[in-house]
């Protein structure tokens, strides 16, 4: 790879409706599933690193009931 981009491979399952949708839009733009999702990827990535994880909510302290 001269280029110097790591290229795995690596599967990943969507709903059948957001595949349709991603496979509708890659066709619109044409490009590939793999673009518009890595595209996707990038534009989101701030806001999803901002979503708690299941062990932050997990280890959330409990409020007391009033």
């Amino acid at each position: 790879m001269s280029s110097g981009t790591d290229h795995r491979k690596q599967s990943l399952y969507f709903p059948e409706e957001m595949l349709i949708e991603i496979s509708r839009e890659a066709t619109r733009q044409d490009r590939s599933l793999s673009w518009i999702v890595q595209q996707a990827w990038k534009l989101s990535r701030a806001d999803i690193k901002r979503m708690p994880s299941v062990n932050d909510v997990l280890s959330a302290p409990r409020r007391s009931e009033p």
